[in-house]
């Protein structure tokens, strides 16, 4: 596979403006991809979250994209959550202003009039969450009938959280002639349909999946009890530099973190009734380890990605096998051992016995209270003997 940029057919100004911000080789998705792209190809990549599939959608679309009207843009970028929406532009939008294209970023939560002024103001290149470019197409406020480029990105997570129906919606409005690119970690069901009915004669790449397996994290069960729980929790995240902790609703997303903060540990919450800008800070602190403790329900963590997370912790247990998996793949990345707690009360050892059955983890759930010193190294000790019975 060619291994720069160059070769891969981006212009000189877009290399230049790559190797400012340090990055001077394709990630595989990109190498696969961007000369199909450039081409004017239909592109269907199956690849994982952090992969690389942002450049790989992003120089073809900046390097080819014309000079757009007010309200019309050329390239659609549609994404499932507001924070995918702003990495995004974070990352196309400067290297955007290299040949003078205009990258918006349009999200519900946000402020709507500044949003439609950058397509008033005649951006490019809009990337969008589905629901906001609805409202925005119903209100006339834009035009899709010049779209020249469409991505539909994490095509998986928006079937996921049930958002195809509107994917499909907006792809009906857009102009007949359209290169569109598809990322998306899987390729059955409902995506494979979307394939076969929006693109034509689609090229496809597949990237070998990055995605952390079940043998490469260590798995903690604990018994906990119900008045106990919080401090187990805080005594697992005083031990390690990043704790990301699932919980299933929202309300226990901001009283988990009020009792985190009452035993003296500093956390943030994450979640959709947030306004954008706390979302975004607690995120940011996160990443940049000011925020030790991340609280998030399964939805609002679809937008996480940070590298060198120490442990995951199961707060409620998730609901499927699936969820385990997909919650607890955001440890252990990038080479590091990563550990993953599930917090078991008396009544939900059944389920969790049934979820280690899914996942392939035969593990005695062992019972701790908060002042267990085992909780300061939980890879350092095996779960035997002093467990509950099966």
């Amino acid at each position: 596979m060619p291994t720069t940029f160059d070769a891969l057919g981006v212009d000189d100004d877009l290399v230049a403006a790559l190797a400012e911000r340090g990055i001077t080789r394709p990630f595989p998705i990109q190498s696969l991809t961007i000369a199909d792209a450039l081409a004017g190809r239909d592109v269907c990549g199956k690849a994982k979250t952090g992969s690389g599939k942002t450049l790989a959608f992003g120089l073809p679309i900046l390097q080819t994209v014309g000079r757009a009207e007010s309200r019309r843009p050329l390239a659609l970028v549609l994404v499932p959550t507001r924070e995918l929406a702003n990495q995004v532009t974070d990352e196309l939008a400067p290297l955007g202003k290299a040949r003078g294209v205009r990258v918006a970023a349009i999200y519900g939560g946000a402020n709507f009039e500044r949003q439609v002024k950058g397509l008033v103001d005649g951006a490019e290149v809009v990337v969008a969450t589905p629901g906001r470019m609805i409202d925005l197409l119903e209100r006339r406020q834009v035009d899709l009938t010049a779209l020249t480029n469409v991505v539909i990105d994490e095509a998986d997570r928006m079937a996921d959280m049930g958002f195809l129906p509107q994917v499909e919606w907006i792809l009906r409005r857009a102009g007949e002639r359209h290169q569109t690119l598809l990322f998306s970690a899987t390729l059955d069901g409902a995506i494979q349909s979307l394939v076969d009915r929006y693109q034509h004669d689609p090229v496809r790449h597949e990237v070998a999946s990055t995605e952390v397996t079940v043998e490469e994290m260590i798995h903690r069960f604990l018994l906990v009890h119900e008045m106990d729980k919080v401090r187990v929790t805080a005594a697992v995240s005083r031990h390690v530099t990043r704790t990301l902790i699932f919980v299933r609703t929202k309300r226990g997303a901001d009283r988990l973190v009020r009792q985190l903060k009452a035993e003296g540990v500093d956390a943030g919450a994450i979640h959709g009734d947030l306004r954008q800008q706390m979302r975004e800070k607690a995120l940011s602190d996160f990443g940049k380890g000011r925020l030790r403790v991340l609280v998030a329900t399964d939805v609002a963590a679809r937008g996480i990605h940070v590298d060198e997370i120490d442990v995951v912790i199961h707060y409620d247990p998730p609901e499927d096998h699936k969820a385990y998996l997909h919650r607890s793949g955001r440890t252990a990345r990038a080479g590091e051992v990563g550990v993953v707690v599930t917090l078991v009360l008396w009544d939900q050892e059944l389920d969790v016995r049934r979820l280690q059955n899914r996942i392939g983890v035969k593990q005695p759930i062992v019972e701790v209270f908060s002042n267990d010193v085992r909780l300061a190294d939980l890879a350092g000790w095996e779960p035997q003997g002093d467990s509950v019975p099966a």
